[in-house]
Formats: C-alpha cells, structure tokens, sequence
C-alpha cells in the first residue's frame, strides 16, 4: 500500500515538472529572462537586509557604587579569581572572553562583552556609552556597608531605570547584592524593599523625572501606588552572590540569558 502511494505521488510530480516545463517553453525568452531577473534581485535585496539586520548585543555592564565590587566581579568572571579587582578601577574595564566556569565549553557558546563601568559619580557619565549596545546590565550593591549608601544607590539606580536607553529596549537589569559571604551582610529581600521605598521618594522628589535623561520624561511604577521592581518597563530581577569567594552562579546564569549561545 505505501509502495503504491509513493509511486502514485511521483507519477504526479513528474506530472508537475513535465508541465512546468512546457509552460517555461511556451513563454517569450525575453519574458523568461525578466522574470528571472526579478528573482535574482528579490533574493539579492533579502540577503543583505539580512546582512544590514544588527546581530544581538553580547554587551554585559557591570554598574554600582564605588567600592561596591564590580571590579573584583569583573576578574570573578573573566578568570575565576578576585586577585586582580582589589583596587577601585578609575577607567572602565572591558574584555570579550568566555566565562570561566564555561571553558570547557570554549567554541560552543558564544563571548560575551564584559564592561565594569566605575562607580564614582564623575565618572557615571562613562556608563551612557555602553548602554545603547546594553544586552543586560547588573546593578551591584555592596550588602555589606549598604545601608550607610542606600540613598545613594538608590539615586544612581533610579537614574539607570529611567533613561532611555534602558526603558525603550527595555534591557533587563539584575540588581546584585554582593560580599553576602559574609555574616553582617543584608539579604536581598531587605536590600530590595530599602531599595524600592528610596526610589518611590525619589519618584516624588523629582517629579518623576530622571535627572540623567530629564528630556525623554520616562517615569517609574503606577500612578498613586507605592514603588516596587515589578512595576518597571524592563525585566528587574534581584540576587545575592560574593565575587571574592567566586560564588557567582545566578550572575553567570542571569547573563546567558541576555547571551545567547
């Protein structure tokens, strides 16, 4: 029975070609040769509007306080060790490596593009020229010392959730809290809520502007509701790690999210 479908389905398409064929020498040559043209340059506009297409960003930023261990992070990452990120960094660190927990797996996955942007605040406008090719970016917070900068941390947050760059490619954003390692760390919960009810009085005290993108006027949360990370345009997502003990998982898992193999 299956023998006898098959041969039925060949008789057919050699059916179809037999008349495909007759059509083509029935036609005008220089019919014939228009069409075909209009082929070639059909596949040929889709081809390099393919080509013209941006590929997806592999682009990571590290952003946070000075102090708060992006730099050690940064070095966690690349090479699986903290020695090299124990002085602040005045210049943005950049590299395109695999992470060091994939190694193994060198060829299969693909680099990502690291940027540790510094945390002084002469230096944030820096962060502005790796945001527009932003795949991801991770806000850390220094568990440890965070409640003596919280307003400060805060501030430099809600000015990152508030720019354009941010809110119209809607760039998903982990807010790391770091050093949980150790014992007086905050948890992440505690940082959170801290960090939300700072930004709600912000929302008032600015009018809901961000003064680092004041022209574009994207503002945060719902109208007469209290702040919170869940009301925000983009993907804000919050976890605890330690870059000097290498315990960076949910960081590593976070960025191939954003960087697809």
């Amino acid at each position: 029975m299956v023998m006898q479908d098959m041969e039925q389905w060949m008789h057919k398409i050699e059916q179809w070609m037999h008349n495909i064929e007759q059509w083509v020498r029935q036609q005008p040559v220089e019919q014939f040769y228009a069409a075909l043209a209009v082929l070639i340059v059909t596949f040929a506009f889709f081809a390099v509007l393919r080509l013209l297409k941006p590929a997806k960003s592999n682009t990571i930023v590290l952003a946070g306080l000075s102090g708060s261990g992006k730099t050690v992070l940064f070095y966690q990452l690349r090479d699986g060790s903290s020695q090299q990120g124990t002085i602040t960094s005045m210049e943005p660190n950049e590299g395109t490596f695999m992470l060091h927990s994939e190694m193994e797996k060198k060829g299969k996955l693909k680099p990502i593009n690291l940027v540790d942007v510094p945390g002084h605040s002469r230096l944030r406008p820096k962060l502005d020229e790796f945001l527009p090719h932003a795949a991801g970016l991770i806000f850390v917070v220094d568990a440890l010392d965070f409640l003596p900068n919280c307003r400060a941390a805060a501030e430099y947050l809600y000015d990152i959730l508030t720019k354009a760059s941010i809110v119209k490619r809607k760039v998903p954003i982990l807010i790391l809290c770091n050093k949980t390692d150790k014992v007086t760390a905050h948890s992440k919960e505690f940082i959170r809520k801290q960090l939300e009810k700072e930004i709600d009085k912000l929302r008032t005290s600015r009018n809901a502007l961000s003064t680092a993108d004041i022209a574009n006027e994207h503002t945060l949360g719902v109208p007469g509701e209290p702040f919170a990370f869940s009301q925000c345009r983009n993907k804000v997502t919050i976890t605890d790690a330690s870059g000097l003990t290498g315990e960076v998982s949910q960081v590593e898992q976070f960025i191939r999210e954003q960087v697809k193999p």
